[in-house]
């Protein structure tokens, strides 16, 4: 007869072992089950965004297409296809994929979850510019409608993306960039881009490797097989025509002829090129210093309008102090390169000859002052 301890334990170890698989939130079973639908769901919601993006462009989406994008053999994306059509997210007609109503709302849902969290992201975050594309890849099928909404919201109901893709609103409307690719822009034309693609990261990597945002002003230069040579901010940029063809600009309408010259504001220039002694005044800062680093500059009061002094140097040429609004503030060369400023005129000298100090040369208490660090 079995030892009545043993059946008890062997009893116990077996009600701890189905609990362990089977209860309900915290079992592994469930948990298996909660994952695999999660995996399903961001599959279906890529899915949608992959088609939706091909039939904007006017490509026609493929499994084989779907198969690369998603990363997943054919057969898993075949069977993906049917269970969206049973969904009633899409059609399927010889081979051809149509989103049907509810699968372009979904699509345009995802769309717009991925470039709110790219703007909260480059506005409200410290995370570098490299990483938003794949952090909202992430975070955008975990908001439900109606966060969406409140995250959109929060941000002021942005209008586009910090690449300057088109942010749906909760209608799926949309303001498009209107851009066309450099590559199309003639020759000496001023221009501004409105869009910078993100995807493949490899390519989007190298733009933002040029120091190339939404908002800048360009001139094509030179345009042939192998480059496309162009001004960006006062840079000269080169790249093969294939990188190129992923900018957007939008050409600058030419000031209409007969009207009335107005002197031309002084041109901006990084705070950075101010030498000692000079003086020049705030016109903004580069748009892509972005979050924790513009509030900082705001709360320093670099503001358009603020006159600055370059007053002192390292021993080491950087960092470079500033005189701003009566504070000696220490700015690193990278942090200098990302404030816009138009040089001012050097004042008149004085009655008497001598060259006024203040904003002009370092004051004697301070030329020997190391810089902050």
């Amino acid at each position: 007869m079995p030892d009545p301890l043993w059946a008890l334990a062997i009893g116990a170890g077996l009600a701890l072992l189905l609990a362990g698989l089977f209860w309900p939130e915290r079992g592994l079973w469930p948990r298996w089950r909660r994952t695999r639908e999660l995996t399903e769901r961001v599959l279906t919601e890529d899915a949608l965004k992959h088609i939706h993006k091909w039939e904007m462009k006017g490509r026609r989406p493929t499994v084989e297409s779907l198969a690369g994008a998603l990363q997943v053999p054919r057969d898993r994306v075949a069977q993906l296809l049917a269970n969206m059509e049973q969904l009633g997210l899409l059609t399927s007609q010889g081979g051809d994929l149509h989103l049907t109503a509810a699968g372009r709302d979904a699509a345009l849902h995802i769309i717009r979850a991925h470039r709110l969290w790219e703007r909260y992201l480059a506005d409200q975050t410290g995370y570098d510019e490299a990483d938003w594309h794949g952090q909202a890849e992430r975070l955008e099928h975990t908001l439900p409608p109606a966060e969406v909404d409140a995250l959109a919201a929060r941000l002021g109901h942005p209008t586009h993306d910090p690449h300057g893709d088109p942010i749906p609103d909760s209608a799926g409307r949309f303001v498009a960039h209107g851009g066309q690719p450099l590559t199309a822009l003639p020759p000496d034309t001023p221009a501004q881009i409105v869009h910078i693609e993100d995807e493949p990261e490899v390519v989007y990597a190298q733009l933002v490797a040029e120091g190339l945002y939404p908002g800048m002003a360009v001139r094509l230069i030179e345009l042939t097989p192998q480059r496309v040579r162009f001004w960006a901010n006062g840079d000269e940029h080169v790249l093969a025509p294939l990188l190129a063809a992923n900018i957007s600009v939008v050409p600058k309408p030419a000031e209409a002829e007969g009207k009335q010259a107005v002197k031309a504001a002084p041109p901006a220039i990084p705070l950075s090129a101010l030498r000692l002694g000079e003086q020049a005044e705030v016109v903004g800062i580069s748009p892509r210093c972005r979050g924790p680093e513009r509030r900082r500059f705001m709360d320093l009061g670099i503001l358009p309008g603020t006159v600055v002094t370059a007053e002192l140097v390292s021993p080491s040429g950087d960092p470079t102090a500033y005189r701003i609004r009566d504070a000696l503030i220490a700015l690193r060369k990278e942090q200098a390169d990302l404030i816009h400023v138009a040089p001012r005129p050097a004042p008149a000298a004085s009655p008497n000859g001598d060259r006024p100090t203040v904003g002009q040369e370092p004051r004697p208490e301070e030329a020997e002052a190391p810089s902050s660090p």
